[in-house]
This record gives C-alpha cells, sequence and structure tokens, in this order.
C-alpha cells in the first residue's frame, strides 16, 4: 500500500542520533577537462552513520570546506525535520560560497547524509518509507567534444559502447559537418545548449544559425535550457514541446515561474538544495504530469548512487544523466554497466550498489 500524505510528511518525523561527523577528500580528472573535487560527510550515530556528498564546482570551496574539519554543532537527538530546521541556522561556510548555487549544494549534501542516517538508524530503505518501488534506470551520457570540437570522444564510447546514448553539449565551433557527423550515428537523445549559465565555464553565448543547424540536424532531441535571446526564442517556439529546464530549478518556485508550463525538466536533487524541496518538488510533478529526469553533477562517491536511486523511484524511465562514473573518465573502461541500471538500492538507509 502505498503511504498517504506529502512525500516529505513520510520522512520529516525521522529520529535521529548524529553524535560526530567526518569529511573525506575526493578528487579525480573527468572528460570536460577539469579536476573535480568533492567531499562525503559521513554523520555518525547510534552504531552507524549516514553519507552525502557535497558538489561544489570550485576546489577552494572544497579546500576551505575540508580546512575547517567538522567544526559544526551537529551532535543531538533530531528528528530530520528538526534537523533541517537546526541546519538552516549554521553558518556552513567557512569561507564565503564562489558561487551562489553552490550554497545549495553544501545543504544537500549535510540533508542527505542525514537522511541516510535516520533510516540506518530506523533499519529501513527509502523506498519502503516513501511507498515507491525502485525500478531499472535508463540513462544518457552527458559529454563534451572538446577544444577543438571533434567526434572523436563520441566515436570513441560507441565503440566499446554501441547502444549508449547521449546528452551533448552543443558550443558555436560545432561546425556544419561535424554536426551532420554527430546526427548520422543517432546516439543523441538531448542537447544541453547551457543558455542559462552565467559566468561557468561552460557558458554558451546565443547564436541564431547555430540553433538552427542544430534544430534542423536533431530533429527529435531534447533541448535543454535554450536562450532567452528572442531570435532564438523565435527559433524555438515551434518545438516548444521539447524544451527542457535545469540550471534555473532551484526548487517548485522556479517550476511554476515557467511559463509556459514544462513538459519536463531536470531535477538535480543538489541544485534543489533539501529534502523537502526536493520532495515538494517531486510531488508536483507527479500531480501536474510533469515528466521528469535525473542530473548529475560529476559526482566522484555516494551522491552518483544516490541521484541513481531517486531516478528509480520518480523518473527511472526518462532521459537520466545519472550514467556510472566511468563514463565521466577521459578514457571510459571497458567494463561499465550499461542502460538500463538494476535497481540496486541497499536494505536500509539512502544508498544504492556499493555505497558505504
Amino acid at each position: 500500500m502505498t503511504p498517504s500524505g506529502s512525500l516529505w510528511s513520510r520522512v520529516a518525523g525521522l529520529p535521529l542520533t548524529i553524535e560526530g561527523y567526518t569529511l573525506e577528500r575526493l578528487e579525480q580528472d573527468v572528460s570536460s577537462g577539469f579536476t573535480r573535487v568533492s567531499t562525503v560527510i559521513r554523520l555518525q550515530g547510534a552504531g552507524t552513520d549516514g553519507i552525502g556528498e557535497e558538489v561544489t564546482y570550485d576546489a577552494e570551496d572544497q579546500d576551505a570546506l575540508q580546512a575547517a574539519g567538522p567544526a559544526l554543532p551537529l551532535a543531538g537527538e533530531w528528528t530530520l525535520e528538526s534537523f533541517c530546521a537546526h541546519l538552516r541556522g549554521l553558518e556552513l561556510w567557512p569561507q564565503p560560497a564562489l558561487r551562489p548555487a553552490s550554497v545549495l549544494y553544501r545543504v544537500w549534501a549535510y540533508e542527505s547524509a542525514a537522511l541516510d542516517l535516520a533510516l540506518r538508524q530506523a533499519g529501513v530503505p527509502l523506498h519502503e518509507v516513501l511507498g515507491r518501488a525502485p525500478r531499472p534506470v535508463r540513462f544518457v551520457v552527458s559529454l563534451r567534444l572538446g577544444e577543438p570540437p571533434s567526434l572523436e570522444p563520441l566515436t570513441d564510447r560507441l565503440e566499446r559502447y554501441p547502444g549508449l546514448q547521449f546528452k551533448l553539449d552543443p558550443t558555436n565551433d560545432w561546425t556544419p559537418e561535424l554536426i551532420d557527423a554527430i546526427a548520422a550515428t543517432g546516439a543523441v537523445e538531448s542537447l544541453d545548449l547551457k543558455g542559462r549559465y552565467v559566468g561557468s565555464i561552460v557558458d554558451v553565448a546565443a547564436d541564431p544559425r547555430q540553433y538552427r543547424l542544430l534544430l534542423d540536424a536533431f530533429p527529435d532531441a531534447w533541448l535543454e535550457d535554450p536562450h532567452d535571446d528572442p531570435r532564438v526564442q523565435a527559433l524555438i517556439a515551434p518545438v516548444q514541446d521539447r524544451v527542457t529546464w535545469d540550471a534555473i530549478i532551484h526548487g517548485l518556485d522556479d517550476i511554476l515561474a515557467l511559463d509556459p508550463a514544462p513538459k519536463m525538466v531536470n531535477v538535480k536533487p543538489s541544485r534543489v538544495g533539501g529534502v523537502k524541496p526536493l520532495l515538494d518538488v517531486y510531488d508536483h510533478c507527479d500531480a501536474h504530469g510533469i515528466a521528469m529526469y535525473g542530473g548529475g553533477q560529476f559526482e566522484l562517491g555516494c551522491g552518483r548512487g544516490q541521484i541513481q536511486y531517486l531516478a528509480s523511484l520518480f523518473h527511472p524511465d526518462g532521459p537520466n544523466d545519472v550514467a556510472p562514473g566511468g563514463f565521466n573518465d577521459p578514457q571510459p573502461p571497458a567494463g561499465l554497466p550499461e542502460s538500463p541500471l538494476p535497481a540496486l538500492v541497499q536494505p536500509t538507509g539512502f544508498r544504492w550498489g556499493e555505497d558505504a
């Protein structure tokens, strides 16, 4: 039987004992041409632990977090709801965040660890409490094609894994010949147009001529985050049903503000920034027939498994950008799991696969 009430109401009252916590640094070169640093937050209490991953992109922010150590006053007897309220009153940043969105990423790291710990202390898995059955997760691989761009990153992966589907990040230096060659693979499910990022390393300027080429070459692809430039919007208007949103989604209010209402949105738990805000988004999208898919943040540890877990519960059949982390390596190894991923939930907690 599916429990009644909001999703948040099913987990808010979980008892939670915290005695201390630790921080663990993770670091790896990834396919987008930078060194990814993240931090595993491990809350401890009542003979077990709960884990979450802080996925802020700026290494300087991660360095400051790790240098400060486990200095926050988190110990105590809580419910999940009261702990999240307590967390909102704390200064989580030893120095100001370099990017506004990073503030939400850190909240998610602590709250996801608290959710995991509360569930493990209760001896139950997340899906049981939420009343949803885990299902196999279909995924796509998110990829940039280098500088200068070439077909090689795509074909290298297709040679090893012929069934892969991709979410590609087009740039304005893609030539018409390259666009045609990419389209000929038949392996592109989504184009991440990066039209709503500002001041990031992935910003792409609005170029209506490039949009025209992309729309002609990929007539069935999802179109994520198109620019708000009027010239681009005129091109996008006839294919509005294929538009999805990511960078501007930080919670339910952002979805409610979209006009026209979206057919589908990319739900990134870290970008939403908390357990209750995330569950409110799931409730709303389910109630209003808005399709969803999950988005990754180059997680290096337990965070990737947790977004795969959520995808298995809320949008297993979407174009989920939650591929196993090995696909983010500059040269992905052989033997990686292929889509769909089997539902590998652990018997207790908010954990997937071999997360430990």
